[in-house]
């Protein structure tokens, strides 16, 4: 794997700040000068391995969130912000953006706050509240995706469920009968027809739609257990996340039980040695682990354990019109899952053509860093004949120097060729693309009658 500088010097500064000491108070503790601390907090000097080591023995903190913590989630969060179309008269490029989060990490990420919460994005101008559907998002990232609490109590249900039984479903429906006085009756679609769930709580019963599959039933049946068993650990994280809306911490709530569900059906140690021995193979997982491809692709990128990590995995899902539905960065960071926009030239959007096929596909982006990403349609459970068919493509990808553990990526050359892609085409700055379909925020349009180029829109570049 190729090394990568890291810059990290907001991170270094609020944690000196934290400790109450002057530059020159760390910098003699960490064995270096305070004009070289100044330059590695001012973003002008990457952090060496060596400096890394010392700031982790000298003060007790976890060296991950020297880059969890990015203001505003880092140069590429803010510039994606930067390009809506209320600042393309600024022309900001992007040496300011790198200088004012260098100079001024505060205000770059109080700038991402309040943009964030008057719903600036996209134009949608909406500005009446809090969009509970972001701050849930932003509540899943600040733990990357995983919940260690949560994980541990499912592996442990796990593992007791296994010792009862084979069969994960009738073993969690025997324990639902047994502890919880809760039966499971499955229910014809003319009974249920617009509802997959429901808890009667005066009958005592789980009520399933016959539509559901073995692994939404099993699913179903678990995340009713995850409300009962989990209790404890759903309410501290949700209290922890300390939300001023009910409707996102209701959200929050959801997900976590259904985080806790399909770690009982994929067991975190059991799903890492299967998905490290199978090189990650999609058909596998799902057949060993009764799941289907989208809970494995999530679970996948919920694989963080101190000591014992997956690679790291991003998710997105989106509709045929290309609206996001679902998207979790996980450890990746990757601006694939973070943008608002994204390039019809990567193959999550040709997934429809072939629904249940793997779409593999080697990308780049504009600054350089390159992805192996897998794509593959889903469909819900299924209503009556004649009625609205969902269909979604979840597209999932790794960074490409860690591709090669994928059994997806045997015969790929991941340092050959890759796709160009970029973030949507106004967040994209590449000049030469035919299948641009506007031109980029923040930069001046070029007419000249005279000429025609690859791309219909010729514009100011850096």
């Amino acid at each position: 794997m190729p090394d990568r500088k890291l810059f990290a010097g907001h991170a270094v500064r609020r944690l000196r700040r934290q400790a109450g000491l002057t530059q020159a108070a760390m910098a003699e503790v960490l064995g270096i000068s305070s004009s070289y601390l100044n330059l590695v907090e001012r973003n002008q000097r990457p952090l060496s391995a060596t400096l890394l080591v010392k700031l982790a023995e000298s003060y007790d903190f976890d060296p991950r969130a020297l880059t969890a913590g990015e203001p505003g989630g880092g140069e590429a969060a803010i510039r994606r912000r930067l390009a809506d179309p209320m600042f393309a008269d600024l022309e900001i490029d992007r040496n300011e953006v790198g200088e004012w989060l260098a100079g001024a990490p505060g205000g770059a990420e109080a700038f991402a706050r309040a943009y964030d919460r008057l719903g600036a994005g996209g134009g949608s101008g909406v500005g009446d509240g809090v969009d509970p559907v972001a701050e849930v998002r932003r509540a899943i990232e600040r733990w990357r995706g995983h919940f260690a609490d949560l994980d541990s109590a499912a592996e442990a249900l796990a593992d007791e469920l296994r010792l009862g039984a084979g069969d994960l479903y009738g073993a969690i429906a025997e324990r639902l009968r047994v502890k919880h006085q809760l039966t499971i009756r499955i229910l014809p679609m003319d009974v249920m027809p617009d509802l997959l769930r429901r808890l009667d709580l005066h009958a005592r019963q789980l009520q399933l739609s016959e539509v559901l599959d073995p692994a939404s039933r099993t699913f179903a049946a678990a995340y009713q257990l995850a409300q009962i068993e989990a209790r404890a650990e759903i309410d501290a994280l949700a209290k922890g996340a300390d939300f001023a809306d009910r409707s996102a911490e209701r959200l929050f709530r959801r997900h976590l039980a259904s985080y806790f569900a399909a770690a009982v059906m994929m067991p975190y140690a059991r799903f890492l040695r299967a998905c490290e021995s199978t090189g990650y193979d999609f058909e596998l997982l799902q057949r060993r682990f009764g799941a289907g491809f989208e809970q494995v692709a999530h679970r996948l990128t919920t694989l963080h354990r101190v000591g014992a990590r997956g690679l790291p995995f991003f998710l997105i899902r989106v509709d045929r019109a290309g609206q996001c539905s679902k998207r979790f960065s996980g450890a990746s960071a990757s601006p694939l899952a973070e943008a608002e926009g994204r390039c019809p030239l990567w193959r999550l959007h040709h997934a429809f053509d072939r629904p249940g096929s793997l779409a593999v596909q080697l990308v780049e982006l504009e600054d350089g860093a390159r992805w192996l990403t897998i794509a593959r349609t889903v469909t819900p459970q299924r209503r009556r004949y004649g009625g609205v068919l969902a269909e979604f493509a979840v597209g999932i990808g790794v960074a490409a120097e860690l591709g090669g553990a994928l059994a997806v990526a045997r015969g790929v050359d991941l340092k050959g060729d890759a796709t160009p892609i970029g973030l949507g085409c106004r967040a994209c700055h590449r000049t030469d693309c035919p299948q641009r379909s506007a031109p980029p925020a923040g930069r001046a349009l070029l007419i000249n009658e005279r000429d025609r180029g690859v791309s219909g829109f010729t514009f100011t570049t850096d």
